[in-house]
């Protein structure tokens, strides 16, 4: 098994923040604040967040804020829940949620609940369990849960739980694993995981592990570096992960880096992105890789983030 390039991937990922012109940039530009949490995560989970300057990354993510109360994906582009959760994510990292209005982002989110217990991801109106998930662990990080009614809110997530243990995006859409860590994640915290069959769905998701150790999404698919997250977290979760080959799967990832110029794959020999460098180094994490910080599999991010963040509101 070969050995994380820990200081080439730590490269990689300063390069891809500083340009701007070159094709994965263009084509990531209106999703620039996801690409912001996953590679500064990527980051601090190798202890190296120090690398950047976080007053520059600060005042970036401010300006990408609406004045609806929800961040766009990059400066000037509309508010949405996706990128309103990677910037709650990235300012926890540098332990600076106090620059938020909490009132303001929290309201914002809360607007966004259906009357069945769903939400919507922006004002457009599309229903996904993402922004269930999206919408609990961003009020949790902000403590402010209690604007929203959670007991509906774990209805609807329920309601879109399948005969096979896995979850959709809506009810009765096809089981995903995506799905699953989005419906569990806001299970686990909101203390309602009472609601998920653990041996049934963890029999699903360990049947997601193929030949090569990697993990696919859905039966018949090609393994694929991220689903080293969203399966792995989920089966920490329901306390399942010991049903599959987690040395096989250490090795999967470790097989997709590019060695020379840093940065993970989604398979072997194929294109790296910071999409998966993230997703790739955090399975790493859940798998207790040497010298990584562990990540929280719920939050999905560091541990000593979310002890920071969480711990001062518990009795």
């Amino acid at each position: 098994m070969g050995e994380l390039q820990v200081e080439k991937h730590t490269k990689y990922i300063l390069a891809v923040e500083k340009r701007k012109d070159d094709f994965e940039s263009v084509v990531m530009e209106h999703l620039r604040l996801n690409g912001a949490y996953w590679g500064l995560t990527t980051l601090d989970i190798l202890g190296k967040l120090d690398a950047v300057d976080q007053d520059e990354v600060i005042s970036w993510v401010m300006q990408c804020q609406h004045e609806a109360g929800g961040f766009g994906g990059n400066i000037g582009h509309d508010p949405h829940m996706l990128y309103t959760l990677s910037a709650i994510q990235v300012l926890a990292l540098f332990d600076k949620l106090h620059v938020l209005d909490v009132d303001k982002v929290s309201s914002y989110i809360a607007g966004l609940q259906n009357e069945d217990g769903s939400f919507s991801g922006d004002m457009w109106g599309e229903v996904d369990t993402r922004f269930s998930y999206i919408a609990i662990c961003s009020l949790a990080l902000l403590r402010q849960l209690d604007k929203i009614d959670v007991g509906k809110a774990v209805k609807y997530i329920v309601s879109c739980k399948n005969v096979d243990g896995g979850f959709g995006c809506t009810p009765g859409a096809e089981s995903h694993a995506g799905q699953i860590f989005c419906c569990v994640g806001a299970l686990a915290i909101t203390g309602s995981l009472h609601h998920v069959d653990k041996d049934l769905l963890g029999w699903w998701l360990c049947e997601r592990q193929v030949k090569s150790g990697g993990l696919n999404g859905r039966p018949e698919k090609l393994p694929d570096v991220c689903y080293s997250w969203w399966v792995l977290s989920s089966l920490i979760m329901i306390d399942r992960v010991h049903w599959i080959d987690k040395e096989k799967l250490a090795k999967f990832i470790l097989d997709c880096q590019d060695t020379e110029k840093g940065g993970i794959s989604d398979r072997p020999d194929d294109a790296v992105d910071v999409f998966h460098t993230y997703f790739g180094v955090a399975g790493l994490s859940l798998l207790e890789y040497s010298g990584l910080k562990p990540i929280d599999p719920a939050y999905a991010l560091p541990v000593s983030v979310v002890n920071k963040v969480i711990l001062p509101c518990r009795p």
